[in-house]
Formats: structure tokens, sequence, C-alpha cells
């Protein structure tokens, strides 16, 4: 299936984060040089089998929201990796 496809396309020296509540905080996440950044949908999150793919699990912080929309959540975790490398 396309879940497959994908897993098996995945660059050899490219790590698996999933984005989604209760992971490593994102302040305190150390990005590697080479990342995929999976985002789960708005009302279910990861499903378990991309999950059990990833690495580690990151999450968002939030001061006055469970948590955020995915398109915000992929930025905030996009200017992070921006603002703690040098590319």
């Amino acid at each position: 299936g396309v879940w497959d496809e994908f897993v098996s396309s995945i660059p050899h020296d490219a790590q698996l984060f999933g984005v989604e509540m209760g992971g490593i905080p994102l302040r305190k996440f150390k990005h590697p040089k080479r990342a995929i950044y999976l985002l789960g949908s708005e009302d279910m999150g990861l499903p378990s089998y991309a999950m059990d793919k990833c690495v580690d699990i990151v999450s968002v912080e939030s001061v006055r929201r469970e948590s955020y929309n995915v398109a915000v959540a992929g930025s905030i975790v996009m200017w992070d990796r921006v603002t703690k490398h040098d590319f």
C-alpha cells in the first residue's frame, strides 16, 4: 500500500520522527541532520503503525491549548529546526 511505499522510499540516512502529544518536548529535542517529520490528522493524530516506525516522538508544547492544528505544528517544528542548526 501507500504506507509501505513511503517507508521503503525513506533515504537510508534519514530518521523518521512523529510529531504528537506526549513526546519529547520540542525545546529539548536535538534535530538530526536528516529527518522526516510525520504529523497526524487533527482529529486522530498519528496511527500506531506510523508511530512504531518512528525513531522518537516529539511534542510541540503549548501554554493555552492542548495541541495545535497540523499546519501550525509543522511550521513550529520547521522553525525550531532552522533556528537550532547552521545550514
